[in-house]
């Protein structure tokens, strides 16, 4: 059985030589992140050439996914390095200060003091340390100790509840859009956005630097949560960036979010990736606990369509060990139905051709014993449509473009193949695209199988026919 859930790996010191890579890629990474937060131009144009050179020897498509880093809300720099912070401490925040030391520290993020009032909770260093405001004076922000721990440079800062204003685009991310049109990435990820607006703009600066990524959503502020419709339909795809988001809302709060977030993007007809510290254990350990185990294998059974690794590919001892592990969890969550097909199909609103086609698609899957369905396709959209309820037969996603192939990684339950047809007659793709499944052996002879195609072949446009197959008759 075909793994339907993607794995997405971030690559980093521990994922950087061409002889890992090769590994990850045969263990199971469907996609590549690459984290803008670090790194250089040429580390990851490196990245992407090694990345794409790789798959193709091995004949695997790989996508790329670009992740912006967003506003910077972190503290500065210590004197030494570090200070213990106790319960009950005055500490302050100083928009000015250089560096930082026992009693105050500078600030990345300058216009914090106008962000805050006497009585908010700022969680440092992902909800390690609670600081409650007392005041606000000019530059500076005095807090009392709530929860102590060790602070150390660039930690970050968010407010409980949300309501800092930074930007979701910085100067910086302007730059990395630029790269990332570039290097031709197949979906740029938007940290912080707050609302469809933010997502637009976006895509406005991309499409202005000839990018034709996929944009994502990483769902991380409060206000996102809000806004959370209106983000999804700005967006090709969205991230629940747990770590964050946890911290902003509550980590409790979190699991039902998660649930909430993946239903809706599939509802949408749009991608979603889980992510933040999934096996975190694997960082140092070349196995996941049994909690991390349940994590994962609950967000295949919502239905997300992938899951990501972040510390434990880029800079942990495992890199290898996490995506297999990743990759038999994912496959035996799958073996279970946790939602009827019938009942999700019919929730698709029939709102054009390719997605009457795709609904029809879903039906006769569930009602006949159909092996594989090949969507002759040029952008992906019917393969995405059909992926959006789960019918456990895998979809193959046939095109001669090269950006779709990479796209449909994501897609879960979908399967990209280099589909160059060379006739314009109906009959003659059918028996191509029917020998090519065979020869992979995707389906075997007497095996029914559906195919959806636009007729007539050769003209623009979308979807607009269903065939029910048995294969080897047309070859007959």
């Amino acid at each position: 059985m075909l793994r339907r859930t993607k794995i997405v790996a971030t690559l980093g010191p521990s994922s950087t030589s061409p002889e890992v890579l090769e590994r990850m890629i045969l263990a199971g990474m469907d996609m590549a992140r690459l984290n803008f937060s670090h790194g250089t131009e040429d580390d990851h144009r490196s990245r992407v050439e090694t990345i794409r050179t790789l798959a193709k020897k091995l004949g695997r498509t790989v996508g790329i996914l670009g992740d912006l880093q967003g506003p910077k809300i972190r503290v500065g720099k210590f004197q030494e390095g570090k200070i213990l912070l106790k319960a009950g401490d005055t500490f302050i925040l100083d928009a000015q200060c250089p560096l930082g030391n026992q009693d105050r520290v500078g600030l990345d993020y300058k216009e914090l003091p106008h962000d805050v009032q006497s009585g908010d909770a700022l969680l440092l260093d992902d909800g390690k340390i609670e600081l409650e405001v007392l005041k606000v004076f000019g530059n500076e922000v005095h807090t009392r100790v709530i929860q102590g721990g060790i602070l150390s440079n660039n930690k970050g800062i968010n407010r409980r509840g949300g309501g800092l204003t930074a930007p979701a685009l910085t100067d910086k991310d302007r730059e990395d859009i630029i790269l990332a049109a570039k290097l031709k990435v197949d979906y740029l990820a938007v940290s912080f956005p707050r609302s469809g607006a933010d997502m637009n703009q976006a895509r406005a600066l991309l499409v202005a630097a000839g990018g034709t990524a996929q944009l994502q959503a990483k769902i991380e502020r409060a206000e996102a949560i809000d806004a959370l419709e209106d983000i999804i339909a700005a967006s090709d795809s969205i991230m629940v960036a747990r770590g964050d988001l946890a911290v902003e809302v509550g980590d409790a709060a979190v699991p039902a979010l998660q649930k909430r977030m993946i239903r809706l993007a599939r509802q949408m007809n749009k991608t979603v990736i889980t992510a933040t510290q999934m096996m975190e254990s694997m960082i140092s350990s070349p196995v996941p606990t049994r909690a991390e185990v349940s994590d994962v294998a609950n967000a295949v059974l919502d239905g997300t369509d992938a899951v990501m690794l972040s510390a434990e590919s880029a800079a942990g001892q495992f890199p290898v060990e996490s995506i297999a592990a990743m990759a038999r969890i994912c496959a035996e969550a799958e073996k279970q139905e946790s939602q009827p097909i019938v009942e999700r199909q019919t929730r698709m609103p029939v709102d054009r051709i390719e997605t009457a086609v795709a609904r029809a698609v879903i039906h006769t899957s569930h009602h006949l014993p159909v092996k594989a369905v090949a969507a002759l396709t040029q952008s992906g959209t019917t393969a995405l449509l059909i992926s959006r309820a789960d019918t456990h037969v895998p979809i193959y996603a046939m095109t001669p473009t090269p950006e779709t192939q990479q796209r449909v990684t994501l897609y879960r339950g979908v399967y990209p193949v280099a589909f160059h047809h060379t006739h314009l007659e109906p009959e003659a793709v059918i028996i191509e695209a029917e020998a090519l499944l065979l020869k992979q052996g995707a389906v075997k002879p007497g095996d029914l199988m559906l195919l959806t195609m636009g007729e007539p072949i050769g003209k623009a446009g979308g979807t607009n026919t269903l065939k029910i197959l048995r294969v080897g008759e047309h070859s007959a």
